[in-house]
C-alpha cells in the first residue's frame, strides 16, 4: 500500500509531477527524527544542568573515628575470654627469656646480642644505620613517668578535638622522643607534622630509632632543634593543631607569654586550636580578669578546659584548648 501526494505548480506548461512515500520509509523517517531530537534535548538538558550552582545542603560527612570504640573494647575483651587467657608472671619458660633492659644493654654491650657478623671492618658493616645499644633497648621510653602507651591516649584526644583530616598542618613544641608524635606522623600525609625540640638525647632516639623502627622515614616529618620558641624554620605554615605537653610548666610565664604570641601568629584563625596540657598557672596567677585581658590582647580566646582518660591504664589528663580569633 502506498501514499501518493500530487505537487501541481501554477504554470500551465509545467508537468504534473508526484512524489510516492510508502509506508515503511515514512515510519523509518519519524523512528529517526524522534531518537534525533530525544539526544538533542538529552545533551541541552546535561549542559544546563552544568550552569547550575553546586552547593548542597547535604548534611557533612561524619568526622573519622580514631579512638577506639565500645565495639573494639568489647572485641579484644571476647579474645582474651575466648582464648582462656590469664595475666601470668614474666619468668623463665620455654622459649621465652626475659630480660631487663639493663641486662638486655650489658648483653648487647658485652656479647652484641644473640646473632651477629665477627671482626668485620666499616666497610663489610651490614647495618645500614647503626643505632647506639641504649636506643636499641629503648631506655627512652621510660623518661617520661608514666607508660609510653600513653602517647597513643594523648593523640587521639588532640585528633578528635581538633577535626583533624589528614592533610591537616601540626606543630607539637617539645616533642621529645616523639610518645605522641608517632602517631601524628603516621596519620598526617608526609611533612605535615613539624616539632620543635631542644633536648639532644631525645632528638637521636627519634631520628635513629623511633623513625627507622616504626617505617616513618618516608613521612619526612620537620624536626628543628631550638630554643627560645625560634619559629623561623618552618616557614610560612599556619597549622590546624599546635599543642605542647607539661612543657610549659618548666618555663618562666613571662616567656611562656612571649612564646604563645609567637604560636599564635602561626596558627589559622578560628578553626586552629592551641592545647596545652596539665594546667595555665602562667594565666591564672594574674586572676581572671587580666588573664583573659591578657589572651584578648594576642587575638587569644580560651574555649576551656578538658580531661581525657588512658585506655590502657589509670590515668587521665588535662588540657586547656584556645582559638586565634583575630589576625
Amino acid at each position: 500500500m502506498t501514499l501518493s501526494y500530487t505537487l501541481s505548480s501554477s504554470s500551465s506548461s509545467q508537468q504534473q509531477k508526484g512524489i510516492v512515500i510508502t509506508i515503511p520509509i515514512l515510519i523509518l523517517s519519524v523512528s529517526v527524527f524522534t531518537i534525533f531530537l530525544f539526544f538533542l534535548l538529552s545533551t541541552l538538558s546535561y549542559k544546563s544542568l552544568q550552569l547550575l550552582p553546586t552547593t548542597c545542603s547535604c548534611p557533612p560527612p561524619p568526622p573519622s573515628v580514631i579512638a577506639p570504640t565500645k565495639d573494639d573494647i568489647d572485641w579484644v575483651k571476647h579474645q582474651i575470654q575466648m582464648n582462656g587467657l590469664v595475666m601470668q608472671n614474666n619468668v623463665l619458660r620455654k622459649g621465652i627469656n626475659p630480660r631487663t633492659r639493663a641486662q638486655q644493654l650489658q648483653d648487647l654491650k658485652e656479647f652484641k646480642g644473640v646473632s651477629h657478623y665477627e671482626k668485620e671492618s666499616i666497610s663489610d658493616n651490614h647495618t645500614a644505620l647503626p643505632c647506639p645499644d641504649e636506643l636499641l633497648v629503648e631506655e627512652h621510653h621510660s623518661n617520661y613517668g608514666e607508660p609510653w602507651a600513653g602517647g597513643r591516649d594523648v593523640f587521639e584526644f588532640l585528633a578528635e578535638s581538633s577535626h583533624l583530616v589528614p592533610d591537616s598542618q601540626v606543630l607539637e613544641v617539645g616533642c621529645g622522643t616523639l610518645r605522641v608524635g608517632l602517631h601524628f606522623i603516621r596519620y598526617l600525609k608526609p611533612e605535615h607534622f613539624h616539632c620543635l625540640e631542644r633536648d639532644e638525647l631525645s632528638l637521636m632516639a627519634a631520628f635513629r630509632y623511633e623513625l627507622p623502627a616504626q617505617g616513618l622515614l618516608s613521612k619526612r616529618p620537620l624536626i628543628v632543634r631550638g630554643e627560645d620558641m625560634d619559629l623561623s624554620k618552618f616557614g610560612e605554615t599556619e597549622y590546624d593543631l599546635i599543642y605542647a605537653s607539661a612543657v610549659f610548666l618548666h618555663v618562666p610565664d613571662k616567656h611562656v607569654w612571649v612564646g604563645l604570641e609567637k604560636l599564635k601568629d602561626k596558627l589559622k584563625v578560628n578553626d586552629g586550636r592551641i592545647f596545652i596540657s596539665h594546667n595555665i598557672k602562667f594565666c591564672s596567677r594574674l586572676g581572671r580578669e587580666e588573664c583573659t585581658k591578657r589572651l584578648q590582647s594576642l587575638g587569644l580566646e580560651n574555649l576551656g578546659k578538658h580531661t581525657h582518660d588512658s585506655l590502657l591504664f589509670n590515668h587521665y589528663e588535662i588540657w586547656y584548648e584556645f582559638r586565634r580569633f583575630k589576625v
